[in-house]
């Protein structure tokens, strides 16, 4: 691990207003302790480390010198918030954090006033920090200060410019701190990028810039003339130079590059610019992984890092697990099919390595798209490449396909554009909670005509199910978990829209599967079986069209039928099922029908916790499935399950 240190003011730190009375040897103490609290945290569990490493200096110093006790303060995206945690009254709890029960990896305003907003997606910080810099001017509150920290990964993403177009245009006083670190998980991508490095490597404007602030600082006082002169003459150098005027034009002052892992240098500059008129936007240069040589040498995979232990001359030896996860199988059959057929491109936002596309963006350069943190422009993209003859495949997160609704819903679905969405970190995500669960892409997928939806309840419907989606004449959405890979052994049905498989037979009752969720749903049958209950299953494959022919007879001869997904029940699969049902008997095609219960996540937010902890927890794991079967059997008293909702016809 790093240097061992006596957490001498980390451990008896009560507030971060005890940050104003120590001296600048103190706060650099002060980061080391973080850094091993860090260090510690991250060799233990899987948990953000390098993003949090490399902003510890910039959050001590914006503790330092605004109060945030009754100051505003955002975090983008909220990943980087662990410094923020210790030194804000949750040292002594830090050990529990990303466990069930425990902290949350993310700003979480239950646990702390210090926590505004639950930020796990990137880009939204510069509009809520204005408008709670509006909302305060609208209270008779101008006293209070508002800051937004975020990325340059997340800078590109379209709302954050609509947000400084407006604080531009608003004039009311805030500061965004552009935390560049020329990074996003992956190196970060795009022109903007390309601008940012402008600055950070022209050494001639930042010598100027520093030796020009120096001068600045040491005139007498012989009135504001002077310093008026020497700043404009500072910008003008800063224009001419690097094209300063990027920000300047949207009404929003720059001030940088600023060195992040200098207190002396970001107390000063945050000092000088707290109280300036209007927004201002300071441009701070740090390193993602910085004190932590390891990181610093590979900031992509200590983005989340396994559990590792690391010796005194920073060996690092990471405790690598052998299984192999839905991802990789999505990934290894994108890779084959951009082999197969130069028409298809894959197309990611920032994701790279969580979508496991390294080897697809080595192998196929000039069919892999990284369009950076703009999930709205990376469907659009696809629209325009569908519409000029190619075949598409979005690969982005269920959590973050969210934030391309409208395209979903007006450049593929509208147009009927043959683009693939794979929906990977489909339903509950573990110990990154109730921000990155996928919890509701059926509804918001299955809502959409021309739209087919899929759910693979395997590694074998996955590997079968893109192949097809790339022949389909339509937009397609497959939705996988994050988990690790099953295949399941039962005679397959070939891939065809809208058909399901029948997995087994039984006479007791139903059990229509969703997606992944067939595994509970195979071994809860099984334990039934030798208990005497034989409960058939459906493995469904189809959300959108669902399989009517096999699915509504089944229902029609079982004496009760459960569904089970990994989803929210409001407008999931359930209730597409129960909607077939109530359609057909309204048409007279379908006859009495015996009970239908559904089984997904509940109408609320999901905290975060292990996989597997969460779904014993909801009753959908094979325990819960099995004594939802026993009460609709009649074998046990009547209990509704804590994910359940019923429906009778």
């Amino acid at each position: 691990m790093v240097p061992r240190i006596m957490e001498e003011i980390l451990s008896r730190l009560t507030s971060p207003r005890q940050l104003t009375e120590m001296s600048t040897e103190q706060l650099e103490q002060l980061a080391s302790e973080v850094r091993k609290a860090l260090c510690d945290v991250a060799a233990s569990r899987t948990a953000h480390f390098a993003s949090n490493l490399g902003v510890v200096e910039l959050c001590l110093a914006l503790h330092r010198v605004f109060d945030f006790s009754r100051d505003r303060l955002i975090w983008d995206t909220g990943h980087q918030i662990y410094p923020h945690k210790l030194i804000t009254g949750r040292y002594a709890e830090f050990p529990s954090i990303r466990t069930k029960g425990g902290l949350m990896g993310y700003p979480n305003p239950a646990e702390s006033p210090y926590d505004l907003f639950m930020t796990g997606h990137a880009g939204c910080s510069v509009s809520t920090a204005l408008g709670l810099a509006m909302g305060d001017t609208m209270l008779g509150e101008d006293d209070r200060h508002s800051v937004a920290v975020i990325g340059d990964g997340a800078l590109p993403s379209g709302i954050v410019f609509e947000a400084l177009n407006n604080a531009g245009f608003l004039k009311r006083k805030m500061l965004v701190v552009l935390n560049d670190n020329k990074m996003s998980i992956c190196p970060r991508v795009g022109g903007l990028a390309e601008y940012l490095d402008t600055v950070r490597t022209n050494s001639w404007y930042r010598s100027v810039s520093q030796e020009m602030g120096g001068l600045i600082k040491g005139v007498p006082m012989v009135g504001e003339s002077v310093e008026r002169m020497l700043n404009n003459v500072k910008d003008s150098i800063k224009t001419s130079i690097h094209g300063g005027a990027l920000f300047e034009a949207l009404g929003v002052r720059y001030f940088g590059p600023v060195d992040g892992h200098s207190l002396p240098q970001l107390l000063r500059y945050l000092e000088m610019i707290k109280d300036a008129d209007g927004p201002v936007l300071l441009h701070v240069f740090t390193e993602k992984g910085h004190g932590f040589k390891p990181a610093e040498a590979d900031p992509v995979f200590f983005h989340t890092p396994a559990p590792f232990e690391c010796d005194d001359d920073f060996v690092v030896s990471v405790k690598k697990s052998s299984t192999v996860a839905y991802t990789d199988v999505a990934s290894q059959a994108i890779a084959k099919a951009l082999r197969a057929d130069s028409r298809v491109s894959v197309i990611t936002a920032a994701m790279c390595q969580g979508n496991k596309l390294e080897k697809v963006r080595e192998e196929f350069p000039s069919q892999f798209f990284d369009v950076g943190i703009c999930e709205s422009h990376a469907v659009a993209f696809a629209a325009g490449q569908a519409k000029a003859g190619c075949r598409p495949i979005v690969d982005i997160y269920s959590t973050f396909l969210q934030r391309s609704y409208d395209q979903i819903f007006q450049e593929v679905s509208l147009q009927n554009l043959p683009v693939v969405f794979m929906l990977d970190r489909a339903g509950l995500t573990g110990p990154d909670g109730p921000t990155h669960h996928g919890s509701y892409d059926l509804g918001y997928m299955r809502l959409f005509p021309n739209i087919a939806v899929l759910a693979p309840g395997d590694e074998h419907d996955l590997e079968e199910m893109l192949p097809w989606a790339l022949t389909h004449d339509g937009p397609v959405a497959i939705r996988y978990p994050k988990a690790a890979r099953v295949r399941h052994d039962y005679p397959r049905q070939p891939m065809s829209l809208g058909k399901a498989e029948p997995v087994c037979e039984g006479r007791d009752g139903l059990v229509i599967a969703c997606g992944t969720m067939l595994g509970e749903a195979i071994a809860a049958s099984n334990r039934l079986r030798e208990e005497g209950l034989e409960v058939a299953v459906i493995n469904a494959r189809f959300v959108k069209p669902l399989d009517n022919e096999l699915i509504l007879p089944a229902i029609e001869a079982a004496p009760w039928t459960i569904t089970l997904e990994e989803n929210a029940l409001p407008t999931g699969f359930g209730s597409a099922v129960i909607e077939a049902v109530s359609d057909a008997r309204a048409a007279g095609t379908l006859g009495e029908v015996g009970p239908i219960l559904r089984l997904g996540l509940p109408d609320r937010f999901v905290e975060h916790g292990d996989r597997g902890e969460l779904f014993a927890d909801l009753g959908i794991d094979a325990d819960g499935v099995v004594a939802a079967c026993r009460q609709m059997a009649g074998r046990v008293p009547a209990s509704t399950p804590t994910a359940a909702s019923a429906a009778s016809h």
